[in-house]
């Protein structure tokens, strides 16, 4: 059974509601899902029990906190073994400005997605950060004009 087919559709639309506004009370959801207060509760602590709800956490505003810049830097490891890979996600672990970090197929070994409050910290992050590890051969920067859509919300 997928881990999905364990929740019904009460779950998901708490699940909906939460990821909207993490905020509402279980009196809130028993509102708009139509189950009692009780209900949503132990349904919540089931869900966070089982791992469907990670945690809960404030959405902060990147510009209002000084970080405006967003980039999108692909990397290609020097060499392509298991120490070196372990080697480059201890380093991005240790790297407050890295938001996401993927591991591709095909081209590029990685992307991330870094926030720096200027053009300046960006050209140190790349030249005194990510280039100069053992594990990097080579990092491509792009910086994000414009953001379309940002979201962490899954299409329940």
């Amino acid at each position: 059974m997928a881990e999905s087919d364990r929740i019904d559709g009460f779950d998901r639309k708490i699940l909906a509601l939460l990821q909207d506004d993490a905020r509402l009370t279980n009196n809130d959801l028993s509102q708009k899902v139509n189950l009692s207060a009780s209900q949503c509760s132990r349904r919540r602590q089931r869900l966070e029990d089982e791992g469907f709800i990670r945690g809960y956490r404030a959405v902060l505003d990147r510009d209002r906190l000084g970080f405006p810049l967003v980039n999108v830097i692909t990397v290609t490891l020097a060499t392509h073994n298991r120490d070196n890979a372990r080697r480059f996600a201890d380093l991005l672990s240790r790297l407050p400005e890295v938001q996401e970090a993927h591991a591709l197929t095909g081209e590029m070994d990685y992307i991330l997605k870094v926030v720096t409050p200027d053009l300046k910290s960006l050209a140190a992050f790349v030249n005194d950060v990510l280039l100069p590890h053992e594990s990097v051969q080579h990092v491509k920067t792009a910086i994000v004009l414009e953001t379309l859509k940002e979201t962490a919300s899954l299409p329940l």
